[in-house]
């Protein structure tokens, strides 16, 4: 079964067939909101607001291990997670659809771990390749058929949150290798490669990062609300394409 975990500006997906809503408790608490189960062009899904359904919930409050321990108990096995992401580098441009293949945690004091050595044995998973090639295939092969460009690649810095960074911090990011950078990549991806999921992000770029092109000086939160809900169109027909492929 395929999971799409919306990020901001992607609260729901139009043309599902909503067959149930399922208020879910884990061991780890409460997700984030009520799993909506149905049917996309005949693929079984489930989705998940990240943010909640009212878009009330910052980064670093989001209770990830509730999220992926939910989606997976009830059947998911492959997971979009749609992000929207500022733009550091100079080919990263805003209203770009990426797939990025790298991460870099800037992240703190988030529960990052099922295998913590409290609530499970202490375990290492190999982190190499944080993305899976299975669900990254899918995404270009839905966005062919949407007729919807992808860069293919890119490292995603993961940052703490909700504030957004300063000029010398994405200067640093560059350095450092990051190409685009957002909140909610981490814990997630790792989160979902412990159980073992085929996870894949699709991220929208809905501004130039802090000292970059427009937002040399201050970002503007009207553009950025803009750029999101015109590029979430896209972003749906590429689900809606994942829906209607054959899979693997």
């Amino acid at each position: 079964m395929l999971g799409v975990i919306g990020g901001s500006g992607l609260d729901r997906i139009e043309e599902l067939q909503i067959t149930d809503h399922k208020v879910v408790d884990t061991p780890y608490g409460s997700p984030s909101a009520a799993l909506t189960f149905g049917k996309l062009h005949g693929q079984a899904l489930v989705f998940l607001p990240r943010h909640g359904h009212d878009h009330s919930i910052a980064p670093h409050r989001i209770n990830y291990r509730a999220n992926l321990w939910a989606l997976h108990a009830h059947g998911v096995r492959e997971i979009v997670a749609v992000s929207a992401v500022g733009g550091i580098t100079t080919t990263m441009t805003t209203g770009l659809l990426v797939v990025p293949d790298q991460i870099i945690d800037y992240t703190h004091c988030r529960e990052a771990s099922f295998f913590d050595g409290v609530a499970n044995p202490l375990q290492h998973v190999d982190f190499t390749l944080p993305f899976s090639s299975v669900m990254r295939k899918r995404l270009f092969d839905a966005g062919s058929a949407a007729k919807q460009k992808l860069h293919d690649g890119g490292t995603y810095g993961a940052t703490q949150g909700p504030r957004l960074e300063t000029a010398a911090e994405i200067d640093r990011m560059e350095r450092d290798g990051a190409d685009i950078v957002g909140m909610t990549g981490m814990p997630e991806a790792v989160l979902a490669r412990e159980l073992g999921l085929e996870y894949a992000m699709l991220a929208l770029v809905v501004n130039a990062a802090a000292g970059r092109g427009d937002s040399v000086r201050e970002i503007s939160m009207a553009e950025i609300q803009a750029v999101a809900e015109a590029g979430m169109c896209q972003v749906r027909r590429i689900i809606q394409a994942i829906g209607g492929s054959s899979g693997r």
